[in-house]
């Protein structure tokens, strides 16, 4: 694999893909696909930055992700026979993970609570959506008054079916939530909250009987060991610390000006009970647009490339260039955090791309090399992959889809792995 050396100031854009880190050597797990999620990383980087973590002697008890997102690192450990230790602020996040690193369901259990679950299903006629009145008016933004009827009837169903604690129960749930952009009129595929006008959403049931389906052969294939665990908290990691210190950490942080996670999970929020107002997920984001901070005092606290950059942008667009300043100074204070939580000789790693907003490129990656110097990080290395998709199509329309017109956002194809020893 090859390593750079980021002191021999070099541009990173020049820095030569890394074959070890580019591609996978097996196909990837049908369980990281049981749910869809934005920007998920793929699976081969998890097991590959184990393996290189303990080629390089670190033990590997205990793998955490700080950004756990919908469990991919938390699988991955898993299957490598190794505990995990991972947190998100997002509760629809922490729903997929926690489906995600559990050992195999019964599939005898899975298919009697299925029946169940349609059987009640077909019993209920009528259901009350079971949100507040401020999430209703959400929702009926979203649904056909057919399909709100549908879906509380399913999710009463499901309800009904196991106590509160059950792992099934989440499972199921979990497959309730993956079905909400299908059966509403969200437009496909599209990463920004967008109504089509156009769409007729999928029949409730017949989604559900998919989306289990998917499920349920994904279970089969499910190989993870029963004698290793994995913690995932509902948190923001500011607040929280392990229980002990990590051998290594491997995350993918949010990216600044790219997605906002609470608006993209707001009908699964919503309808989950989560939230009265999706809007309050987004409270303590790193990344989110939706912070304030007194920019004047704090941008004085942002490390080189973070002035660099912030100031580059603020003569083009203010607002942006004080969201990104917040979010640098958050990634600056993670790095420090994540300094305090890694065990002696602990590794990080991190994936992480550059954006570009009105032909600034806002260096994320050349951004937390520096945080990491900073906060007594040694041996700190930078590689780079390719993004396949990103490549065919660099750019990003006005509702978020990846597209060929260069009047568009531009997105770069490529995202860099950064390693920094404690």
């Amino acid at each position: 694999m090859q390593l750079i050396d980021p002191r021999d100031n070099l541009d990173f854009a020049t820095i030569p893909v890394d074959p070890y880190w580019n591609i996978g050597d097996d196909a990837e797990p049908k369980m990281h696909r049981i749910h869809a999620y934005p920007a998920k990383f793929p699976a081969f980087l998890a097991s590959k930055s184990i393996d290189y973590a303990q080629s390089a002697g670190v033990s590997c008890q205990i793998v955490g992700d700080i950004f756990c997102g919908c469990g991919t690192v938390a699988y991955e450990s898993l299957r490598k026979g190794v505990n995990f230790w991972g947190c998100d602020i997002n509760p629809v996040a922490v729903l997929i993970a926690s489906v995600k690193s559990q050992p195999a369901y019964q599939t005898s259990w899975l298919a009697r609570y299925h029946a169940q679950i349609l059987q009640l299903y077909k019993k209920t006629k009528k259901a009350k959506c079971p949100v507040s009145p401020i999430a209703l008016e959400r929702i009926i933004h979203w649904f056909e008054p057919n399909q709100i009827t549908d879906l509380s009837r399913l999710l009463k169903a499901i309800r009904q079916t196991f106590p509160e604690n059950s792992r099934y129960r989440d499972f199921f749930l979990c497959a309730f939530s993956n079905i909400l952009k299908a059966t509403s009129r969200w437009l496909t595929r599209s990463i920004k909250p967008q109504i089509d006008p156009h769409k007729n959403g999928d029949s409730v049931i017949d989604a559900f009987d998919r989306q289990y389906l998917l499920m349920f052969q994904a279970n089969e294939s499910n190989d993870l060991p029963k004698n290793c665990n994995a913690k995932i908290l509902k948190d923001n990691f500011f607040s929280i610390i392990p229980p002990r210190k990590l051998d290594l950490i491997v995350t993918s942080p949010p990216y600044v000006t790219s997605y906002e996670y609470a608006d993209l999970h707001q009908l699964s929020a919503l309808w989950l009970g989560y939230a009265d107002d999706y809007r309050e997920l987004r409270q303590g984001s790193i990344g989110s647009f939706y912070n304030r901070f007194n920019f004047q005092s704090e941008a004085t606290k942002l490390n080189q490339t973070g002035i660099k950059v912030v100031f580059s942008l603020y003569n083009e667009d203010k607002y942006q260039a004080r969201a990104i300043a917040k979010y640098y100074l958050d990634m600056q204070e993670m790095t420090k955090k994540v300094s305090e939580i890694l065990a002696p000789r602990g590794i990080v790693v991190f994936v992480i791309g550059d954006t570009e907003y009105k032909g600034v490129r806002v260096e994320n990656a050349k951004h937390l090399v520096e945080s990491l110097n900073s906060n007594g990080f040694r041996n700190v290395f930078v590689t780079k992959r390719k993004i396949s998709n990103k490549i065919l199509t660099p750019y990003r329309d006005s509702i978020g889809r990846f597209t060929t017109n260069s009047e568009s956002r531009k997105v770069y194809s490529e995202e860099f792995i950064i390693v920094g020893e404690r």
